[in-house]
């Protein structure tokens, strides 16, 4: 079967999240000579308005120069720039994050609630971050699922620092540009918790199964999105979410849908704008670019 969890995690809010429990960095090295990429960039245009559409990563390792060239102009050109959310402080977000994530009490323990033949794996990753092997049986599966997706990452040095969201937000405090969010982190959480008891264990279950390629399977998708390969992007997002649709028309295809809609109705008010929302959101059958072609909007290609 088809493993999701990192797929599903870099469609929204779980590569932020920042449990104490989980959050164990790698030592900081001295950051690499910056090497220039090309994300995509697309634009939606119509007689008074301007729309870019830019995909990112949610976190990424130091050294990749992307903030310049065509994203820089588009971002320079725009008045207004729009995120997937505006992050709360850490101590809202934590108390967000624990409010929908713990089980209720008289739940079982989570590792009761995982097949007879993944409690050993989930053990020994829970063990492997440094904790006690029942550290996250407190928690609901899918926010376990996310904090074992997030920190192999953390080790490798991957950081939200270094993510285009909070380069993005600096320049456009920099700027006094507005500033909004798609969505609240409420509402992103609340996406997760809203997932079947079913649908959660096999999150959790298919962590545990993505674990040992994660590495690879990040370093593969961050290739894609600097070099603008959209399409190669798609291919591994679909791949991984066609055996749970369920998670898929959660995190992916609903939202896609409500922020196609949200685009359609920023073109009735003139002025140029700025949108940067997780790559796999922008490439695909499911896409927003492909909802809004439905509803005949045309997006172009910014070349580059």
């Amino acid at each position: 079967m088809t493993s999701i969890p990192l797929r599903a995690a870099l469609t929204a809010i779980a590569l932020t999240l920042a449990l104490p429990a989980c959050a164990q960095k790698a030592s900081t090295p001295p950051a690499p000579a910056a090497h220039q990429v090309d994300p995509a960039l697309w634009v939606v245009k119509d007689k008074d308005t301007t729309i870019y559409l830019f995909g990112t990563i949610h976190v990424l390792k130091p050294g990749l120069s992307w903030f310049d060239r065509a994203v820089k102009t588009a971002f320079d050109r725009s008045g207004e720039v729009v995120l997937e959310l505006i992050l709360p402080d850490q101590q809202v977000m934590q108390g967000l994050v624990m409010a929908d994530g713990v089980a209720k009490p008289g739940t079982p323990p989570l590792s009761d609630q995982l097949p007879a033949d993944k409690r050993g794996a989930y053990a020994k990753a829970v063990s492997d971050l440094g904790l006690p092997a029942n550290a996250l049986d407190k928690y609901k599966p899918w926010l376990a699922a996310t904090q074992l997706s997030v920190a192999p990452l953390s080790k490798l040095g991957y950081d939200s620092a270094n993510g285009p969201e909070q380069v993005i937000t600096a320049a456009a405090n920099t700027g006094h540009k507005p500033l909004i969010g798609l969505e609240t982190a409420q509402q992103q959480l609340g996406y997760f918790a809203s997932l079947s008891d079913k649908a959660q264990v096999q999150f959790l279950v298919s962590t545990l199964d993505e674990l040992p390629t994660a590495a690879a399977t990040m370093e593969t998708m961050v290739d894609d999105w600097a070099h603008g390969k959209p399409e190669a992007l798609a291919d591994e997002m679909n791949d991984s979410l066609k055996d749970s649709p369920e998670v898929k028309q959660v995190l992916l295809v609903d939202r896609n849908k409500r922020w196609a809609g949200w685009i359609e109705n920023r073109l009735k008010t003139p002025g140029t704008v700025f949108i940067a929302v997780g790559a796999g959101h922008l490439s695909g059958s499911d896409s927003v670019l492909a909802q809004l072609a439905k509803d005949g909007v045309k997006t172009a290609r910014v070349k580059y």
